[in-house]
């Protein structure tokens, strides 16, 4: 869907005769488009304008729909040098320096908005980083309130000199399958700190969860007395008054006050804001699949957290539904070690992520030892992207490796003890060595106990003398726990319970 005002402003050109074909921010200098996939290209022009895209050998023409917009079907490219891309109308634009590879959608809140320079080694990294053909677009515009055509942002080309502007999840998961499959890579990145989920799930996918109808019932509310005029003139009036304070500030050599946010629609900071102002602009660029990192702002209460266990897979179906590719690969990272008193959810979105599982071909990073008990910003990016990496050449690329950590496959009570099967436990080890750690078990009462735990192959085995009839069995279930179960691949072993209390 294109929004009104961009539509009003291109058929306003295409009617003064000043209308040329013009393409989306992501398809520009630098670009990276998926290889062997049908990759769409569009744009606008003056309606019934005919437009030719060429490429790599390949050409393909249209012509411009009543509404200013057209689109092209690129076959599946392959090219191993810098491609040129010619789009020709009246006008003839020219996007320079093209590479076919592999591209991957990477959103999330800050822990995938932090940049290198905020990870671990930055000063290793940085003389490093001299990978010409991993690149990264970032999406730089904000939240809306309906969704955009048009975004903003750039492509990089991946040097000691850019890298300071990479996102550190995207960067180093990119790297280590540039690195592996040795192709071109391009990072769509897209992402804002301090979001909850709602804010990326488009209003109408969401309008179907019945937890958020108060929320679109209050905003609908609100949108039924908004008047668009009113609302512009009042932005325009605190705007100039904003530039008097500026140069009243200026002046006296004071700080000046932030510019007042530009948007009038209520909707442009409700549910779905950066969905439509962030990932509609993006929607149909050919990627091979998405990366994760979110969940924190979403676990400042356990009801909160338990409800991630809807939105997750809601937002993987919504994206899947936008791109037409109902099995577009999708990965998240899974809250690691983290304790601050205002996140009563943290456990509880953990578990979210964990059920989230059984959606087909999505993957989880495990990176409960990759956290900092005070700092919800971990430095240790590098083995983050290590281990989305992982599971992208497996389960993408088909690749024979571990790629996940230990996870609960199922349990059973056996008189005293409750036995735990696990998948992906080939060298299933208390890592360091001694007993195993992290597991406590109940009984009827409710009441927990620290268990002890032997492993039998893939399999623990966990009981408590003093829990005789044992009934659930919970592993690492604190939101900084002590634990040690790894599987020979050394990765940890998602954190799980098999009650409900």
């Amino acid at each position: 869907m294109k929004t009104p005002a961009l539509l009003l402003f291109t058929l306003c050109l295409a009617v003064t005769g000043r209308a040329g074909v013009t393409l989306p921010a992501v398809f520009s200098d630098h670009m990276v488009l998926q290889s062997d996939l049908s990759n769409p290209v569009w744009g606008w022009a003056a309606p019934g304008e005919p437009v030719t895209v060429s490429i790599g050998g390949q050409t393909q023409t249209t012509t411009t729909g009543p509404d200013g917009t057209w689109s092209v079907k690129l076959a599946g490219l392959t090219s191993r040098e810098a491609l040129t891309m010619t789009v020709q109308g009246t006008n003839t634009l020219t996007v320079q320096d093209v590479l076919i590879g592999e591209v991957w959608l990477c959103s999330g809140q800050s822990n995938m908005a932090w940049k290198v320079p905020q990870a671990q080694d930055f000063g290793k990294e940085q003389p490093a980083a001299n990978h010409p053909a991993l690149r990264m677009f970032y999406e730089a515009s904000g939240g809306a309130g309906e969704p955009q055509s048009q975004g903003r942002g750039q492509w990089l080309v991946c040097s000691p000199e850019t890298i300071a502007s990479f996102s550190a999840t995207a960067y180093f998961f990119g790297r280590h399958l540039h690195q592996e499959l040795g192709k071109p890579v391009g990072l769509i990145v897209s992402c804002v700190g301090g979001t909850p989920i709602e804010s990326w799930i488009s209003p109408e996918a969401q309008r179907t969860l019945p937890e958020m109808k108060a929320r679109f019932d209050s905003l609908d509310a609100v949108m039924k007395r908004y008047d668009p005029a009113a609302a512009k003139a009042a932005k325009e009036k605190e705007i100039a008054g904003w530039k008097e304070a500026v140069a009243k500030a200026k002046a006296e050599g004071s700080k000046a006050p932030n510019p007042p946010n530009p948007n009038t629609d209520p909707r442009a900071s409700g549910p779905g804001n950066l969905f439509n102002g962030k990932i509609a602009p993006l929607v149909g660029y050919g990627i091979r699949g998405a990366i994760w990192y979110q969940g924190e702002s979403n676990a400042f209460t356990v009801d909160g957290g338990k409800l991630y266990a809807k939105q997750l897979p809601l937002l993987i179906k919504d994206w899947r539904t936008r791109w037409g590719r109902g099995d577009l690969p999708f990965a998240w990272v899974q809250l690691p070690n983290f304790h601050n008193e205002r996140f009563l959810g943290w456990r509880e979105v953990r578990e979210s992520m964990l059920k989230t599982l059984a959606v087909p071909n999505t993957g989880m990073a495990v990176a409960l030892d990759l956290g900092e008990s005070t700092n919800i910003h971990p430095q240790n990016k590098q083995e983050v992207g290590r281990r989305l990496g992982l599971w992208a050449l497996a389960r993408v690329y088909g690749r024979d490796l571990a790629f996940s950590g230990p996870l609960p496959a199922g349990h059973e009570v056996q008189g005293s003890e409750i036995v735990v099967s696990f998948d992906h436990a080939d060298g299933l080890q208390a890592k360091g060595g001694g007993e195993v750690t992290g597991f406590q078990i109940a009984g009827e009462d409710k009441q927990w106990h620290t268990a002890k735990a032997r492993i039998d192959g893939g399999r623990v085995i966990i009981s408590s003398p003093d829990v005789p009839h044992p009934v659930a069995v919970r592993y690492a279930w604190e939101d900084d726990p002590k634990f040690n179960l790894y599987n020979g691949a050394d990765l940890p072993t998602s954190p799980f319970r098999t009650d409900d209390w």
